[in-house]
This record gives structure tokens, sequence and C-alpha cells, in this order.
């Protein structure tokens, strides 16, 4: 499981299949228009060097398009140290296995947005 701002993707990874990334059924390179993203998603199996070894299936849901690729990479990062603990020490380092915290503020009562005042009126 690897999450992000509000998605979440559940990544499960097949050793000694055909190697490939399917992301909710669909090639990660149909998904993800940009090369950005789908750079994103391969990350953890490119720093491994094992992007031919693993076929990788993915349900990735809610929040946008950069913030699923970013939740792939971290339950993708997750799998492969379940999978192998000796890959833990360069994923870490590379801060695939930390949990982006960051999330959007929610409304405050009174206010406009999270923290944005209404406009002052003198008269």
């Amino acid at each position: 499981m690897g999450r992000r701002k509000t998605s979440t993707a559940v990544v499960r990874i097949f050793p000694k299949e055909d190697p490939e990334i399917l992301v909710n059924e669909k090639p990660y390179e149909e998904y993800f228009p940009t090369t950005e993203m789908k750079e994103l998603v391969a990350d953890a199996l490119e720093k491994m060097n094992t992007e031919d070894k693993f076929k990788v299936s993915v349900m990735a849901k809610g929040g946008g398009l950069h913030s699923q690729a970013e939740a792939i990479r971290h339950g993708m990062a997750r799998a492969l140290v379940d999978l192998n603990s000796s890959f833990k020490k360069r994923l870490k380092r590379a801060g695939y296995l930390t949990r982006d915290p960051r999330m959007k503020e929610r409304k405050k009562p009174g206010k406009r947005g999270a923290r944005r005042s209404p406009q002052w009126q003198k008269r």
C-alpha cells in the first residue's frame, strides 16, 4: 500500500513473469500522460535494477495523476522491501519509503478558505 495526499495505490509484485507494470489494468505508459510521471512510477524498480524481473499490478484511486504516481512509487518501494529486505537501505536513502504527509488543510468557519479572512470593510 502506498499513499500520497488523498491517493492510495495497492501494489502487487509477481516475480518470474513477463515484465510489465499495469495501473488499473492498463500499461503505465498509457495511463500516465507525461514522461515525468512515467519515470516516477518506474523509479523504485530502476533504483534496484529489477525493472525486467517483475510483473507489477497496481490499483490506484483518489487524488490526481501526479499524486497517484507518487503513491505507486511509495507502494512499489514498500513491496520490494517486503520481497527482499536488503533493498531497504538504498530505497530509504533515496526517500522512496517515506510517506509524504502533506495534505490539504481544511476550511475553517468564518474564513474563505483554510486561512484567508474575509475582506475588511470600514463602512
